[in-house]
């Protein structure tokens, strides 16, 4: 896929695991900053808790390759440690990766469990808002620092054997997905579609992605829903590119955003100056090749840019 950069739409940012416990300790300091850099500038405005304590505590679920997930030491590795760790380094303090289920991610930051929760997280304005489906508050919400662009793609067994297309191709279908996330959204909302079409859709709701993908391969589910760079990751590593492929293009692009406190905005701020900054840098670039994920680089940090 070519490389598009993604211009966020601009959004001004203001004056911007605990049940596993802490697994890796890593993005120590980069070396001294020169005068009149504004990585020094970044770590003197980073706040006295994460100055103090010297680290970055940051939520997430490790389940979600390529994006997170354990490599073969066991520890997290993916897109967004790496871009975790360059942050921590511009920064320079260290991170610790706290292993939280997806559903938790939020409630457990509200909790203050961790500083922010970095996981593949879709800043959405019912996760800014902390509204449900029918628009009921349901606690303080979250303030985004976007970092990246991804789509919803449908994942079906190779050679697509219900000829899924779209969205509509799915009424009449069971369809497998992980909750809480951006593809429990979009499925709930195509359950009412299917419904008025007369062709119900069955949804299969899992705690992880990996048991939603493991129903689409048993055939318990006709397709599954995920993240574009989940999808065509699954796509081409599972049983060496046999077992999956993605069918139809991508749909309800949103970015990527770190979920910070709304009462943290000092945080959130230095943090869209980092991302900034590693964009700048050219690290940025790097780190999406080499997950082969540079179709969704974004041009800038943006605090709340989502739909």
């Amino acid at each position: 896929m070519p490389h598009v950069r993604h211009a966020l739409r601009p959004v001004p940012a203001g004056a911007a695991l605990a049940a596993a416990g802490a697994l890796l300790l890593t993005g120590c300091g980069g070396g001294q900053a020169a005068p009149g850099d504004p990585v020094k500038d970044l770590r003197g405005k980073l706040p006295k808790a994460q100055r103090s304590a010297g680290a970055l505590r940051v939520g997430m679920d490790v389940n979600y390759a390529p994006v997170e997930f354990r490599g073969p030491d066991g520890k997290p590795t993916g897109l967004d440690p790496d871009l975790a760790a360059a942050l921590g380094r511009i920064l320079d303090v260290r991170v610790e990766f706290v292993d939280t289920p997806f559903d938790k991610l939020v409630p457990n930051l509200q909790a203050k469990q961790y500083d922010v929760a970095m996981s593949a997280l879709s800043d959405t304005r019912r996760r800014r808002d902390a509204v449900d489906e029918t628009g009921k508050p349901t606690g303080p919400g979250v303030d985004f620092v976007d970092y990246f662009i991804a789509g919803t793609s449908i994942v079906v067994p190779k050679g697509n054997p219900k000829g899924i297309r779209g969205l509509d191709d799915l009424c009449g279908k069971t369809v497998a997905f992980q909750q809480g996330t951006t593809q429990d959204e979009i499925v709930t909302r195509q359950v009412g579609v299917c419904t008025r079409a007369g062709r119900p859709l069955t949804p299969h709701k899992l705690d992880t992605d990996t048991k939603a993908l493991a129903e689409v391969a048993s055939g318990a589910a006709a397709a599954g829903l995920n993240d574009y760079p989940v999808a065509a990751y699954a796509a081409k590593t599972t049983d060496g590119g046999a077992r999956f492929e993605v069918t139809g293009g991508q749909s309800t692009s949103n970015p990527y955003g770190i979920a910070v406190r709304k009462d943290d905005g000092p945080l959130r701020d230095v943090l869209a100056g980092a991302i900034d900054q590693l964009i700048r840098s050219g690290e940025y670039d790097k780190i999406l090749a080499k997950w082969n994920v540079g179709a969704g680089a974004a041009q800038n940090a943006v605090v709340n840019g989502g739909i």
